[in-house]
């Protein structure tokens, strides 16, 4: 599941930022608390390069992270995958276990909309009706 373009030269950082959402301030962060899957390439000059690679699974700490995954288990998961193969079983319970929260927030928050909705319904049926009264009791 590729978004980037199929492209042989690297990425500076800014174009990294740019396709990634992430800031320069965020992209330097993540390489220096090991949460990339490779050591990022530099020019002699010392400027970060970036890949594809590179590019995607940043793509995806994006989505763990929105989804409220903790740096702590991003940061596993990144070690995880550097290690290469044999450690699927625990990838698998990591994100299983992310997937689970994620799950729980998604019901608290329809349980919230739920609330909102009625909240909504209720003074859009005062207010057609010309009614201000009792407006103020916090169970209507």
């Amino acid at each position: 599941m590729s978004t980037t373009e199929t492209r042989a030269e690297p990425l500076s950082i800014g174009e990294v930022a740019e396709r990634t959402g992430l800031s320069v301030h965020a992209l330097r962060f993540y390489e220096c608390e090991g949460l990339l899957v490779g050591p990022v390439q530099r020019t002699t000059g010392g400027r970060r390069r970036y890949t594809a690679v590179d590019v995607d699974w940043l793509l995806i700490c994006v989505k763990l992270r929105e989804s409220a995954m903790p740096l702590a288990d991003l940061k596993r998961f990144a070690e995880l995958v550097r290690r290469g193969a044999g450690n699927e079983a625990e990838r698998l319970q990591l994100l299983d276990a992310h997937q689970q929260r994620v799950e729980a927030q998604i019901q608290a928050l329809k349980e919230c909309r739920s609330v909102i909705a009625w909240k909504v319904d209720i003074y859009a049926e005062h207010l057609a009706r010309g009614e201000a009264s009792g407006l103020w009791d916090p169970a209507v």
